[in-house]
């Protein structure tokens, strides 16, 4: 994952994520995924989201932050890292915490 400042070099937000999966359902997973934190955590959507049906390269504007969701292969074709090469890359801890899932309470059939 790359994330790039594009402050005072583009207009239109300020930062982009860049990642990708293995897959096409992955990326999509993964663009799920992110949504679903990033709305969880602080009530933030997405104003604009594109490229859910085919899930090659999944776009999500939040405005200040643009995602962007590729499978490998989309993001070495567009290659958006080296496009913003000009871009200062936002150095962070990569190592990500599973969000603990919910355990649900079995039904137990009753006799």
């Amino acid at each position: 994952m790359v994330v790039l400042d594009l402050r005072g070099l583009c207009h239109f937000t300020d930062y982009f994520v860049i990642c990708h999966g293995s897959s096409a359902r992955q990326a999509l997973a993964i663009a799920d995924a992110i949504e679903d934190r990033l709305f969880e955590e602080g009530r933030r959507k997405p104003k604009h989201v594109e490229g859910r049906r085919v899930a090659d390269w999944v776009l999500m504007d939040f405005i200040d932050v643009v995602v962007h969701v590729f499978v490998e292969e989309k993001r070495e074709f567009y290659s958006l890292e080296r496009l913003w090469g000009d871009a200062p890359r936002i150095e962070f801890d990569d190592t990500v915490e599973a969000p603990s899932r919910p355990t649900r309470k079995r039904k137990t059939a009753s006799r």
